[in-house]
């Protein structure tokens, strides 16, 4: 038996490793078809526009534990069986990534029109248009609602403890099963850690939203 609710940190601390790597490599999808389908829904082209709003509204529209399951149990039969981990990150990535698609495709709207109308009168073909004048400016107004999905992004990573990944929740969860008297402090240090990694998040993009606005004032 344990003695002390410290003696539960390290088995918590080899889950939160799981939640971290799921968490990092899922945002960097996220990002990715973030910005992918955010850009082709601002496309002069309708098929490019309807591709980038069936991906927005079927992962937006669904749950995301539904995706999970549909990742690592429905595609076996099919004949396509993925590795818990990348089932993880795909589903967790996909679905944050359509969440972010609106954010971009907003952040860039709300670039003033002035700025659109000069890039063309300096001649800038739309790649330069895009990269150098209006996502430099659309990216600062990305970091507030990116910052709060990130939050979100994190928390649910939670979900892959469905599919018996190892990570923090289900080391909580085996712990709380072999020490039932321990269950009030095993879901102390499972919030706890949770609210560290979410504020983490949230300071950075504070520090790096405030460090940013000083560059450009």
């Amino acid at each position: 038996m344990p003695e002390s609710w410290i003696d539960f940190i390290p088995t918590l601390l080899e889950g939160a490793k799981i939640t971290v790597t799921v968490a990092l490599l899922a945002t960097i999808l996220a990002v990715g078809f973030a910005f992918i389908s955010g850009l082709m829904s601002l496309s002069r082209w309708r098929l490019i526009r309807w591709i980038s709003s069936i991906y927005v509204e079927v992962f937006r529209g669904t749950s995301l534990l539904v995706q999970l399951f549909w990742l690592y149990f429905a595609l076996p039969f099919a004949g396509i069986e993925l590795p818990k981990l990348l089932a993880a990150v795909l589903a967790v990535g996909l679905n944050f990534g359509a969440y972010g698609s609106e954010v971009v495709r907003s952040a860039i709207l709300a670039v003033p029109k002035g700025q659109w109308e000069a890039a063309v009168a300096l001649n800038m073909t739309p790649w330069q248009r895009m990269s150098h004048i209006i996502l430099p400016q659309a990216a600062l107004r990305m970091l507030p609602p990116f910052g709060n999905l990130l939050v979100e992004l994190i928390k649910s990573t939670s979900l892959v403890y469905f599919i018996t990944m190892a990570d923090l929740t289900y080391q909580a969860m085996v712990l709380r099963n072999n020490y039932i008297s321990w269950t009030s402090e095993i879901l102390l240090l499972l919030l706890l850690m949770y609210l560290a990694m979410a504020s983490l998040v949230s300071f950075g993009i504070r520090v790096w939203e405030r460090k940013w606005s000083e560059g450009r004032m």
